[in-house]
């Protein structure tokens, strides 16, 4: 059979492991869109962008992600980080955290083992793979409830 465009050469896509809501704080429109498209493609339920610290709080608050996609370096602050580190705090089932970053080295090295860091430019399946990945190990109760 001819390969359609997806990866395992399929007419259709392969099937999606469901990833549960993300959250892409990003403040390049058009790299926070790919990366939104990459992880509905992967199977998340849902995927909202923010391009600053402040926008990210709030939907962090109002929804806790799953699956949380930080720049480091943002337009109104130079440690994206730190939402890594408020999200684990704060979470009772703390999200899988995905640096994404020209620059690795800003972020300090306790902060960095909090997830996974993809380097700009990436390939937007290096973000999908990470997510899938982290969604087939499952953990804690939002888990165990979509098994159920």
């Amino acid at each position: 059979m001819p390969n359609r465009g997806w990866p395992n050469g399929n007419a259709r896509p392969p099937r999606a492991v469901p990833l549960g809501r993300a959250l892409i704080v990003e403040d390049n429109a058009l790299l926070a869109l790919e990366m939104e498209q990459a992880l509905l493609d992967a199977g998340a339920e849902s995927a909202a962008t923010c391009p600053d610290v402040a926008g990210a709080m709030r939907e962090i608050e109002r929804h806790q992600p799953d699956i949380l996609v930080l720049d480091v370096t943002l337009a109104d602050r130079g440690d994206g980080w730190a939402i890594a580190v408020l999200a684990v705090e704060t979470a009772i089932n703390p999200p899988l955290i995905i640096f994404s970053t020209a620059q690795p080295d800003r972020i300090p090295r306790q902060i960095r083992d909090l997830g996974h860091v993809l380097e700009k430019p990436f390939a937007m399946e290096d973000l999908a793979t990470i997510a899938r990945k982290h969604a087939r190990r499952g953990s804690g109760l939002r888990s165990l409830l979509r098994k159920a």
